[in-house]
């Protein structure tokens, strides 16, 4: 038995189900860190063969070849050519392919076979395959690779046995199939010679049915259509905004009377005074304030990893191809603009997957006015406060309605800026043309779906015990010290740090309709946009007393006009309110001058359109 672990690596193109195959592999034994120097996600884990071999495995970043035309493509081809600093030389790779569709991973095995690296071949999803009545000839197969070939399903119990009884096999004699690296970087000549060997390949060991499966062709036919396409698209992107104010609310009412009764208990179990003051305006009222809309978070993340994991993303990113080509944008970007929608920190970094560098930075700068989870606290307590509750037409909720304007006013504001950039910036640059394997339909997986949703709630919640809360502190601490002189009138928080803050700022914001206690709740936003509706909620409470504690859109209803309410919300449509993102944003392209351009045309932006509306607002008599 080796002592030392054996090191595996998962290579691939994506769609292949290779993170599938890691997760079986590995079970809950993986850890996911970034690789030195780069925001490219590093996903390692463990597991024992039967004859006992420890085998420490790689899940690599999915690529087509390893010409390193992206961050993925060069984390991949340098661990794979064991010259990525710090990182072992893998002891055999795993190439692992779609059964149904072996095209381009062939390509990309007979690339990776001149590395010289001892490899062996794994067909995934063979039962999908055999039940579409492809029929695929092993040995004659792995006679013209000159590999060992390998069949899993990965989502089944049981599926890898077979995987791991032959790396057991192959380990043992992994030095005997190594041999010297004739690999150099391919040309287009190259890639394309690949390709007709990968073809003939495949005519002489694959025998496709007389009568293919034709359901996703059916699908294809009505989700791709120019027109249908687009509009089937919005109406998924209207129904998941409408689902955010109907399906949320019973569970958002259970969190907010649960925090509600939370504060009573406060009130009524210690005395009036600075512990009572903490607890129940900075604490419960602060972080309670946020966490309230942990449903609608979840809702919008569930649609998003339904629609990856059934396989329409790819088609909505084929379908906006023709759009965002003519606002500079390549058609890529579509999945990391979506991604962002969840938040703009992984979106940024799913830019990698763009070859070009002009258009990943172009995405880049447009992702963070996608409307991301943390707006939604914001937008849903100043919808909730002024827009009434109203159904039209019979089944459309006006709220959610509302939200899917702030939405598409993202989307619009996106295209627009990726636009004037390709105009100022990038003039002489036209977008690389769009290249997409589009993967079958299959049904979603509910365990991969629940886990993905349960992590996402735990980042959320994690966050609002950390840096929410923490900012909280800050807020009320602010909002509660200098304590009001004696025969002081008014409220105590008149006097307070965060009121000099609040009414310094003030002259800067009132033209665009902001008051000193909105002033102070921009400040802490700047470490997460959700917690500017913590902010007011303790500023508000600690102002109003209990009732503002309880009810928080009621105050600011009566404290704003719609105008300043409008003001608002146009403001977080463009307004760079989130210290992580301009670091990422820092850290993806390498340079700080983007970031500081970034924060600049989003701020201004941010103020220009307050501006307006605001001003429109009351030129139309609406105060």
């Amino acid at each position: 038995m080796t002592t030392a672990p054996l090191r595996l690596a998962l290579v691939g193109a994506p769609n292949t189900g290779k993170t599938t195959l890691f997760n079986s592999l590995t079970g809950s034994r993986q850890k996911v860190a970034n690789y030195p120097g780069v925001t490219v996600e590093r996903k390692s884990g463990s597991f024992v063969t039967p004859d006992g071999h420890s085998v420490t495995v790689l899940d690599l970043p999915g690529t087509y070849s390893l010409r390193g035309r992206s961050p993925d493509e060069e984390i991949t081809r340098d661990i794979v050519l064991g010259r990525f600093p710090g990182e072992a030389v893998p002891d055999l790779v795993l190439c692992v392919a779609d059964a149904t569709n072996l095209r381009l991973t062939l390509r990309l095995v007979l690339e990776l076979k001149r590395v010289g690296r001892p490899m062996m071949l794994v067909l995934n999803m063979i039962d999908i395959a055999k039940r579409r009545g492809v029929t695929i000839d092993l040995d004659r197969l792995s006679q013209e690779l000159g590999l060992p070939i390998v069949t899993s399903v990965a989502v089944r119990k049981g599926g890898i046995d077979e995987l791991l009884r032959r790396t057991d096999e192959f380990l043992s004699r992994a030095d005997e199939t190594a041999t010297g690296n004739q690999w150099t970087a391919p040309t287009i000549g190259d890639l394309k010679a690949a390709q007709r060997e990968a073809d003939r390949i495949i005519a002489a060991s694959v025998t496709l049915p007389a009568k293919p499966d034709t359901l996703t062709a059916r699908i294809d036919a009505v989700v791709l259509h120019p027109i249908g396409g687009l509009a089937i698209l919005a109406l998924i992107l209207f129904v998941m905004f409408q689902a955010v104010f109907s399906w949320a609310q019973p569970a958002m009412e259970f969190l907010s009377d649960s925090f509600s009764v939370l504060g009573q208990l406060i009130r009524d179990v210690l005395p009036e005074g600075l512990l009572q003051s903490f607890l129940q305006n900075g604490v419960i009222s602060g972080v309670g304030s946020v966490i309230v809309f942990l449903p609608q978070i979840i809702i919008i993340f569930l649609f998003i990893l339904l629609l990856e994991d059934f396989g329409y993303m790819a088609r909505a990113a084929f379908l906006m191809d023709r759009i965002m080509g003519g606002a500079g944008l390549h058609g890529r970007a579509f999945i990391p603009l979506l991604s962002s929608f969840a938040c703009a920190i992984p979106g940024i970094m799913a830019t990698r997957v763009i070859d070009n560098r002009r258009d990943r930075l172009t995405t880049i700068l447009i992702a963070p006015l996608m409307t991301c989870s943390a707006r939604i606290p914001v937008y849903t307590l100043i919808i909730s406060a002024f827009v009434p509750a109203k159904t039209l037409w019979g089944w459309v909720n006006l709220q959610g309605l509302v939200m899917f304007g702030l939405y598409a006013a993202g989307i619009t504001s996106a295209l627009t800026v990726s636009a004037i950039a390709k105009f100022f910036l990038w003039r002489d640059h036209a977008p690389a043309p769009f290249m997409l394997e589009l993967p079958d339909y299959k049904l979603p997986r509910l365990r991969s779906i629940a886990i993905g949703v349960f992590t996402r709630a735990r980042m959320f919640l994690y966050r609002a015990g950390t840096t929410i809360l923490s900012m909280m502190v800050l807020i009320w601490f602010l909002a509660s010290f200098p304590t009001a002189p004696a025969g002081a009138e008014g409220p105590a928080i008149n006097y307070s740090f965060a009121a000099m803050i609040g009414h310094a700022l003030e002259p800067l914001l009132a033209p665009i309709g902001f008051n000193w206690q909105i002033a102070v709740a921009l400040i802490p936003g700047m470490a997460a946009r959700e917690v500017a509706v913590a902010a007011l909620g303790t500023v508000y409470s600690i102002e109003g007393g209990k009732e503002a504690a309880d009810q928080i859109g009621q105050v600011l209803a009566q404290k704003w006009g719609l105008a300043t309410a409008l003001s608002l919300l146009v403001w977080y449509i463009f307004a760079p309110q989130c210290a992580s993102t301009l670091a990422v944003i820092r850290r993806e392209t390498g340079s700080a001058k983007w970031m500081v351009f970034t924060f600049v045309y989003m701020l201004a932006l941010a103020y220009v359109a307050s501006l307006l509306t605001f001003n429109l607002a009351r030129a139309l008599g609406i105060s």
